[in-house]
């Protein structure tokens, strides 16, 4: 296809999407109260949010990044499926990712369902107090922020080069103009509905990323001349295939540390976040939400080996093909970039088709979801304004901060554009381990040590703690002889938090004191 057949097919497909995005918006948004834009009115169906949970989970950065993980290694594709690559380690990640779902089903959702709460901070707000309750919100909502721009920077770098590249006018003017219409779908879509939309949105996403993902497998394997016996077969016997990673405890790939850190990424990242806890809290009870929880964990590891089978069939295809992938200014081949370039420049213009598909369903919904979040955590949270207002004067309030949610997202996804030559996901993941590390350690002090602490101080613990594991982790191979830190920085952030709340433990006081 030509630079502007591919941009019209590009713009066709998300003008489609859109209308059924909007539709589904306007339909279930149009009687949504306030309660509905927060909570769901607690209406939602398990098995609806069990379902969209899955594409909860996988968002444009790893509809992209998973598939190049196979035969690459901190973002770089390494010549001839090095032993070093990733292979199919990210699954011990995953069955992480399971236990932890796991976990929060069981320890979390009934404790949010007792305490009744809309926003899951309030729980720091009733345990420690005031302080320790902006803490945790300001913690989401610079986590969230960041990890949603990220996320959304993907779709933004594939339209920019598919359909605004093409546009007669500076690179730098182009791409804030695509950044504008981007985060422009997602505010229309989320405005009037709020969790109702994004629960049926995360339902749509998840079957054009199923459909997206299965029929890109099965046209990759006709392309090589496989049926499926053969294909499978060929997965299984590659040497990117290799699943678990015992031998070396310094390599990344080591199983417990991909392992742990997977459990705990996923109770921070879920289980300690508005976005995706919002979901489940809008189901009917703890029995439903727990059922939503534990389904999703399950499924996920599916839909990620999915992702890694299709990494193999797309190296093995440039392999017998001998295709030369473009490189960096650097000189190497991002494999964040394999994925989307051989779609649409190597396969049928289905395939192209079924990417495009897959990848603006991913970005999204999970922009609109994280868009949500964003608007309930700060009013809620940090504006308190459902504890003051009106319910006319929360909506006005609500809508004008929905507005400004966009616009900040808007302007962190321009100045990523700046940064970041690191494999996207990795990214995301490291944003988490210091942003959430803190949350996760006030969750843990709170539920495991039942002393007060002195609020007021709780601010500078989240503030030192991640200056300490920065520390830990640019040191961690002098002194600890060569050991490199991964995602196991999300624990010793948590640890030392957990450390400083213990030197705020208050004294006990006598009854006459």
């Amino acid at each position: 296809m030509t630079p502007v057949q591919t941009a019209i097919l590009v713009l066709s497909i998300i003008a489609a999407y859109f209308i059924v995005l909007y539709t589904i918006s306007y339909i279930t948004g149009r009687k949504a109260d306030n309660a509905g834009f927060f909570s769901g009115n607690r209406k939602s169906p398990w098995y609806l949010v069990a379902f969209g949970t899955i594409g909860a989970a996988i968002s444009g950065i790893t509809f992209v990044s998973v598939p190049g993980m196979v035969a690459s290694e901190g973002g770089v594709v390494l010549e001839g499926g090095s032993a070093a690559a990733s292979s199919f380690s990210f699954l011990q990640m995953v069955f992480g990712f399971a236990v932890g779902q796991i976990i929060i089903a069981f320890v979390l959702v009934p404790m949010y369902y007792r305490m009744n709460v809309v926003s899951i901070y309030e729980y720091l707000e009733k345990r420690f107090g005031l302080s320790s309750y902006k803490t945790g919100a300001w913690l989401f909502f610079v986590s969230k922020m960041l990890g949603a721009s990220v996320r959304l920077f993907v779709v933004c770098v594939v339209l920019q080069l598919l359909v605004f590249s093409q546009l007669p006018i500076s690179p730098h003017l182009s791409f804030l103009l695509n950044v504008l219409f981007t985060v422009g779908i997602v505010w229309i879509y989320t405005f009037r509905g709020g969790v109702k939309s994004v629960v049926w949105v995360d339902s749509l996403k998840t079957l054009c990323l199923l459909l997206s993902v299965g029929l890109t497998i099965f046209y990759v394997g006709r392309s090589l001349g496989l049926d499926d016996g053969s294909m499978w077969s060929l997965v299984r016997e590659s040497e990117m295939s290799r699943i678990f990673f015992f031998d070396d405890f310094n390599d990344r790939r080591f199983f417990w540390k991909q392992f742990l850190a997977g459990v705990f990424i996923t109770i921070a990242i879920n289980g300690l976040d508005q976005d995706l806890m919002q979901r489940a809290l809008s189901c009917k009870n703890p029995r439903d939400a727990r059922k939503n929880m534990i389904t999703g964990g399950i499924l996920q590891i599916v839909v990620n080996v999915l992702f890694l089978t299709l990494g193999i069939l797309l190296f093995t295809f440039v392999s017998e093909m001998g295709i030369k992938l473009p490189a960096d200014e650097a000189g190497n081949i991002v494999a964040d970039n394999v994925f989307p370039y051989l779609a649409m420049h190597h396969f049928t213009p289905i395939v192209a088709v079924l990417f495009v598909i897959g990848l603006i369903s991913a970005a999204y919904a999970t922009a609109g979801s994280a868009l949500t979040a964003l608007t309930t955590s700060f009013t809620i949270d940090i504006l308190e304004s459902i504890k003051t207002k009106t319910e006319s004067e929360i909506t006005a309030v609500r809508h004008k901060v929905h507005i400004g949610m966009a616009i900040c997202m808007a302007v962190v996804i321009f100045f990523i554009n700046v940064f970041s030559s690191d494999s996207l996901i990795q990214t995301v993941f490291l944003l988490a381990s210091y942003t959430y590390g803190p949350l996760l350690g006030m969750f843990v002090f709170g539920m495991a040590i039942k002393k007060k602490v002195h609020d007021k101080f709780v601010p500078i613990v989240a503030i030192i703690s991640p200056i300490l594991c920065y520390i830990l982790d640019s040191n961690s191979q002098a002194w600890f002889n060569g050991y490199v830190m991964t995602h196991e920085r999300l624990l010793f952030n948590a640890l030392f938090t957990f450390i400083g709340l213990c030197f705020l433990i208050k004294k006990e006081q006598t009854k006459s004191e």
